[in-house]
């Protein structure tokens, strides 16, 4: 079932790379035959989304591959420094449209409002048909992109509106404003996502696990003394990985030992982790970490 759900986003991912690239070259093409800086703006914007697809569709595609000697985890973090991409790509492109649409604020410049009416509605139906696609998709990735695909939905409905208000008034300063109004938009929602994906890129502890609570419940399981070394972190904000040291109140008969895993892995099942590494030190033993820590310090 997940190798089904894998296998669909790639899909999706590969149909609205191929949807948005061609609409990109349709959308440049407008923009200078209208003289729209929003269209041209954003025309830029879905260049960067088509390499952000592009390089999502091939990050996403491999995220699924075995482990090797060399990416002992898998490759499921790769689909992670893939919304890092998207994310840094976006940043670039909307400083760019910034640059090009603010002189217009100063100096307007005539629009052909028929045209940007006609790309808006075009506009908004292939970026709804690509974002409806990966909307259903899961983990940091395919929601970086799918942003994208939300926010030029968006911005076509603007562009759309400030189309039909040129076809009856001058003013075509709103035209660079608008370009300038969804690029800041654009901006605040990628600084919200780094925010989100760059803890997890540097192993952060998920925000939606208690690792407080996961301590509590090993630390009272039965033969447990003492608890250290927890660590828990995610590999691509959907599988979280943990591993720990405990301290036995004896040493254990092999019965004991087994219930003892049995009972550890029913607390990591129930907290949803991915992959655990459980590491047992009997009550006159010497951690190898705090051993090398003594070592280190003198």
């Amino acid at each position: 079932m997940a190798h089904d759900h894998h296998h669909s986003t790639v899909s999706n991912l590969k149909f609205a790379f191929f949807l948005n690239l061609g609409f990109t070259i349709i959308e440049l093409i407008g923009g200078l035959w209208t003289n729209s800086t929003a269209i041209l703006a954003d025309a830029v914007h879905d260049l960067g989304d088509s390499i952000a697809l592009a390089q999502a569709w091939y990050f996403e595609s491999i995220s699924e591959k075995e482990a090797t000697q060399t990416y002992t985890y898998g490759y499921r973090r790769f689909s992670l420094l893939g919304a890092v991409v998207s994310a840094l790509l976006l940043l670039i492109s909307s400083f760019y449209v910034l640059g090009e649409a603010i002189p217009r604020i100063i100096e307007p410049e005539h629009s052909n409002a028929q045209g940007m009416a006609v790309l808006a509605l075009f506009g908004v139906t292939v970026n709804m048909i690509a974002m409806l696609r990966l909307s259903k998709g899961k983990g940091a990735n395919i929601r970086v992109v799918a942003l994208h695909l939300t926010e030029d939905v968006l911005g076509w409905v603007a562009i759309l509106i400030v189309a039909i208000i040129l076809m009856f008034n001058d003013l075509y300063i709103l035209d660079p404003i608008l370009a300038t109004l969804i690029t800041l938009y654009i901006l605040k929602n990628v600084v919200a996502q780094l925010k989100t994906i760059v803890p997890v890129f540097l192993q952060a502890s998920p925000a939606t696990t208690d690792i407080g609570k996961i301590e509590l419940q090993i630390k009272n399981m039965e033969f447990v003394d003492s608890v250290h070394h927890l660590h828990i972190w995610s590999l691509d904000d959907e599988h979280s990985v943990l591993t720990v040291h405990i301290v036995s109140e004896k040493v254990l008969a092999p019965g004991e030992y087994a219930l003892l895993k049995q009972r550890f892995r029913e607390i990591v099942d129930a907290s949803g982790i991915y992959h655990s590494t459980l590491e047992i030190e009997w009550p006159d033993e010497s951690c190898r970490l705090e051993v090398d820590s003594t070592k280190g310090s003198a």
